[in-house]
């Protein structure tokens, strides 16, 4: 079977690219994986092992099954809104944790497609393309197709 990995971080790019993985794939008689990759936040190095909370102290460690449950839900809500029971189709929610360029190229090291957004949750939105799209269109095992938003006005 051929399979389609599909990456999703809730900006309504990836949705546009989950919808189109999901067609995709009822066409080709393929599976979905849809991937959400997370990552601790890049200052939590800098702010040490220990940081206070309106609750108390807490270990940078346990942040990790939150932020791991967070992702997890993100896209299996991504794909329960999108792709509803998609009938024909086998989908799988995936959370990793990892840079979102790597982990969407890693994921598609098997894969017959990627398919990315244009855009995701980045602040430079005047790009064409973001920095995950451009990694994976250089990078990527496979063929890559970006999935770019447009607003109901049709911008």
């Amino acid at each position: 079977m051929t399979k389609i990995v599909v990456g999703v971080d809730g900006s309504d790019a990836s949705k546009d690219a989950l919808r189109w993985a999901v067609d995709e794939a009822r066409l080709r008689g393929a599976q979905v994986v849809a991937v959400n990759a997370w990552q601790l936040p890049a200052a939590a190095p800098d702010l040490g092992p220990m940081m206070a909370t309106a609750t108390g102290p807490y270990e940078f460690a346990e942040l990790v099954p939150q932020l791991e449950e967070s992702a997890r839900l993100l896209v299996e809500g991504a794909v329960q809104e999108i792709a509803g029971s998609a009938a024909g189709v086998e989908i799988q929610s995936v959370a990793v944790e990892g840079p979102p360029a790597r982990v969407l190229i890693d994921a598609a090291r098997d894969a017959d497609l990627l398919v990315v957004g244009s855009r995701g949750h980045g602040g430079f939105t005047g790009l064409l393309v973001g920095s995950v799209s451009l990694q994976a269109v250089q990078h990527a095992p496979c063929p890559v197709v970006i999935c770019r938003h447009r607003e109901p006005d049709g911008d």
